[in-house]
């Protein structure tokens, strides 16, 4: 048997959310995500929500970059 979701009861005001931002050296926003690495590490940095990472395109641009720098074929 379902029960019915009483939203009133069960959601609470809290306080709002900060993200960072990451900057280019000159102070401007830098765009979406950042896909580079060196050595045997790659990093995805600025990310800006887990549904975002979560993305099949940027899992694509990320898998892509892993191959041209670990030699991956």
């Amino acid at each position: 048997m379902l029960q019915q979701l009483h939203v009133q009861r069960r959601l609470l005001p809290g306080p709002s959310g900060v993200r960072e931002q990451a900057l280019a050296p000159d102070g401007t926003l830098l765009d979406d995500f950042i896909v580079d690495g060196q050595g045997g590490v790659l990093h995805a940095r600025n990310a800006p929500s887990p549904v975002a990472t979560s993305s099949l395109a940027i899992a694509d641009m990320i898998a892509s970059t892993a191959e041209k720098q670990f030699g991956i074929a």
